[in-house]
């Protein structure tokens, strides 16, 4: 991956957590310290595993679990629309909000750093060091 790649990935990866945090700030007070917080933890470790990869001369094992843990964040945003987290406002119940449009939002973004991580995998599985 070059330079310019690991740029791109930054960039998008600070978009998506800085949406990602005005969306959990608005689920229901309930999930605070449940599925609210485990998003979070889930995505920091992304993160994490992003900054670790970037860095490591073999990277086989850094980006599988990257990729393992990128697919975790997916689910747990799927499972919050499906118990209808983006359709809260302040911890309140709120139908002047579109949910799916929220989801839809971080799902777009999630997809788009999935691809480039996808591609990063490909890449060193053609060069032969995954």
């Amino acid at each position: 991956m070059g330079i310019h790649s690991e740029a791109i990935l930054n960039r998008k990866y600070m978009e998506m957590i800085k949406l990602l945090n005005i969306y959990l700030n608005h689920f229901p007070r309930f999930e605070k310290y449940a599925l609210s917080n485990n998003i979070r933890n889930t995505a920091y470790e992304v993160y994490d595993l992003i900054t670790e990869a970037q860095k490591r001369y073999i990277k086989k094992t850094t980006l599988t679990n990257l990729d393992i843990t990128h697919q975790k964040l997916r689910m747990q945003i799927y499972l919050a629309n499906e118990l209808g987290y983006f359709a809260f406002k302040d911890g309140k119940k709120d139908n002047s909000t579109n949910p799916t449009k929220r989801f839809l939002a971080i799902s777009s973004l999630i997809d788009e750093i999935g691809k480039i991580i996808g591609g990063w995998i490909n890449k060193l599985k053609d060069k032969g060091n995954f």
